[in-house]
């Protein structure tokens, strides 16, 4: 489907992003294997202060309980973190929807309920402005070219199609898309362009790349070669293999608008 273009002017975003379970900021590859890291609130402060454009929270094992349990995070984070937070995992209505954004997140990431009932976004998007809407896909390959879309941190299948899902989504009000490639999650061996590339020509709405990315050339292939409009990253950061300065600096030498600190 041929998709108008964007109609927007936005300046490139640098997103770190926190995958929690319980109490504990936590890091894994393939989004398994989870180790973990430290205290989020005290990585979300820092980061904050090394200048991201917003933060991402991932309760990555809501979807075991049916709730989103970061309640108690979000309220400690916005106490001293002054940058748009997404939250995201175990969303699945819009009290739920309500109740996060009263902990102080500024927008909401929703997956698995939205693939088992799509109107979902519609109803989130119409009270509270497609700009809270964010469809979270969690993409996997199936055979070349094509990727299908999983829930439950990559391990159920959905059946649908990355692309086609992606589409509908915004159809149905999602004024954005959080696009995490499951094959390279954790893997530092850069992001899925060509998956990014696809979504990013497909839907008229920002796209955050997730999953991946090992050192700041990579984030400029994703924006420049995959058309995305933000880049969402931990492993480099939490290992402290590179800083947001430095990412930073090396997008604004290959031309790219980034925010000046």
């Amino acid at each position: 489907m041929k998709v108008e273009a964007k109609l927007y002017t936005m300046q490139t975003r640098l997103i770190p992003r926190l995958d929690i379970k319980g109490p504990n900021l936590i890091k894994g590859i393939n989004l398994e294997g989870l180790r973990i890291i430290g205290d989020p609130q005290s990585f979300a402060r820092q980061y904050y202060e090394d200048g991201a454009d917003e933060l991402l929270y991932v309760d990555v094992v809501a979807s075991l309980y049916g709730r989103n349990s970061l309640h108690d995070i979000i309220k400690r984070t916005v106490q001293d973190v002054f940058v748009p937070l997404t939250v995201t995992g175990g969303i699945r209505s819009v009290d739920d929807v309500r109740e996060v954004l009263r902990a102080g997140a500024d927008k909401v990431g929703i997956n698995t309920a939205a693939t088992k009932r799509p109107e979902l976004i519609r109803e989130v998007a119409h009270k509270f402005g497609s700009q809270c809407m964010v469809l979270s896909i969690e993409a996997k390959m199936v055979a070349p070219g094509c990727w299908e879309a999983y829930t439950d941190n990559g391990r159920e299948p959905t059946g649908f199609d990355v692309i086609e899902w992606a589409q509908r989504g915004v159809e149905l009000g999602a004024g954005e898309i959080l696009l995490t490639s499951v094959d390279r999650e954790g893997t530092r061996h850069g992001f899925e362009t060509e998956l990014i590339h696809a979504v990013s020509t497909a839907v008229a709405v920002p796209v955050i790349a997730s999953g991946g990315m090992g050192k700041p050339a990579d984030a400029i292939v994703a924006i420049m070669d995959g058309c995305a409009d933000a880049v969402a990253m931990a492993d480099i950061l939490h290992y402290k293999r590179g800083t947001l300065a430095d990412i930073r600096a090396a997008l604004r030498d290959a031309s790219l608008d980034v925010r000046h600190l």
